[in-house]
């Protein structure tokens, strides 16, 4: 099909002031909901891709698998240099070309969205999906049956959208392992908490229309934070959109769930500067985030977990300084931290017991994936000392 180009929005690039004091967004009363039962509309599947020829076709073709397939995809073409496009059009797909696009992925939705959105009807949805993702093939059902009026609502509050829970791809030799084992026991608690999620992962969420009509029109009067002033659905200044939207979504008075039925695949790092390079904006970006709206309501539960990371961090190296300390001064074995080592081998194997017995294995010592935990660990404290000193922000 055609490619589809659109003018790029007028957009005014700020900076976070970490020490400069804390504003946000006052959370609002949560929308009325409707007492007839609603019916949804046609899903639109936009796929955010840079010089992603390797991976778009099987992403494509996870999301024609579907047992409810959407009813329109539409490839965002952002600053390819490879096949991407040409692979986009061989499969029959639409292709969006952004124009001058210096904001990266949260760019690229933004044009495809302003383009978008005017057409759709407010009971349609939008699966923002990344072209390296896989869906599996019941994940568009179950966000539908989840956003439905059978369902719809969290604790009283109407939802906002819902987001898949991921697990890691092949490849990354014991790097990919040890991602994998991560997101194994990430996903185990999701499915314990019921869907409870604190965020609505970029990797693949389905939000209804009128949904992100509100959130646009909440930053053109200043509810919500836009540090880019374009009053657009996602804020370009953040490092991570998904998480900010989440947040944006939450102050609006919606719940965000990752239903039980909404799994996905996605790509592992393959290298330790990627990972290390991803986590750190992962972390620095979820800390800017809760900067920028303060401390609210809808916040201080994050601003809690950002305060027992920091605990973490500063736990991790006394322990570590203890055992140092321990072998050049005598170490001597304790019962009580015996007992406390074998209680944390025993949750180790058990929540990646999904995964096989290889993993349980590999999970039995704790030193072996301690060091990847030292590694995060490690990246974590470099985002925090970033954040502080307003360092250079990098993708």
């Amino acid at each position: 099909m055609a490619s589809v180009e659109t003018d790029v929005p007028a957009y005014v690039h700020g900076g976070i002031d970490i020490l400069g004091g804390i504003t946000g967004a006052r959370e609002r009363p949560k929308p009325a909901t409707a007492t007839a039962p609603r019916r949804l509309g046609a899903v639109t599947a936009l796929l955010p891709a840079h010089n992603e020829e390797a991976n778009l076709g099987a992403a494509i073709a996870s999301l024609t698998g579907q047992t409810e397939p959407p009813g329109r995809i539409v490839v965002i073409a952002d600053n390819c240099t490879d096949d991407t496009e040409a692979i986009a059009v061989r499969l029959g797909v639409e292709v969006l070309r952004t124009r001058d696009n210096a904001y990266k992925k949260a760019g690229g939705l933004n044009q495809a969205l302003d383009a978008l959105l005017p057409g759709m009807l407010d009971d349609d949805l939008v699966l923002v999906m990344d072209a390296d993702s896989l869906l599996d093939p019941g994940f568009l059902e179950e966000a539908r049956r989840t956003l439905g009026p059978s369902v719809g609502h969290v604790r009283g509050k109407p939802l906002g959208g819902v987001g898949g829970t991921f697990l890691g791809g092949p490849g990354g030799g014991l790097l990919g392992t040890f991602q994998r084992n991560e997101y194994a026991r990430y996903a185990r608690d999701v499915r314990r908490l019921k869907g409870r999620a604190l965020v609505l992962t970029g990797t693949a969420s389905v939000f209804p229309v009128h949904v992100l009509r509100e959130v646009a029109a909440a930053r053109r009067t200043g509810e919500l934070p836009d540090q880019s002033g374009a009053g657009n659905v996602y804020d370009v200044h953040v490092l991570t959109e998904d998480n900010e939207l989440s947040l944006a979504l939450m102050h609006l008075g919606y719940a965000i769930l990752a239903p039980r039925g909404c799994t996905l695949v996605t790509e592992v790092m393959t290298t330790w500067g990627d990972l290390a390079r991803q986590r750190s904006r992962w972390k620095r970006g979820a800390l800017e985030n809760i900067v920028d709206y303060g401390l609210t309501p809808v916040t201080a539960s994050y601003w809690g977990r950002q305060v027992l990371s920091a605990v973490g961090l500063l736990a991790t190296a006394l322990y570590l300084g203890s055992l140092v300390w321990g072998v050049f001064a005598g170490m001597h074995l304790h019962p009580l931290w015996i007992a406390a080592s074998l209680g944390f081998c025993v949750e180790r194997i058990v929540t990646v017991r999904r995964r096989g017995w290889r993993q349980m294995v590999l999970a039995a010592p704790l030193v072996i994936e301690m060091s990847y935990d030292l590694f995060l660990q490690a990246v974590q404290a470099q985002a925090f000392t970033q954040a502080v000193l307003r360092s250079e922000r990098k993708w």
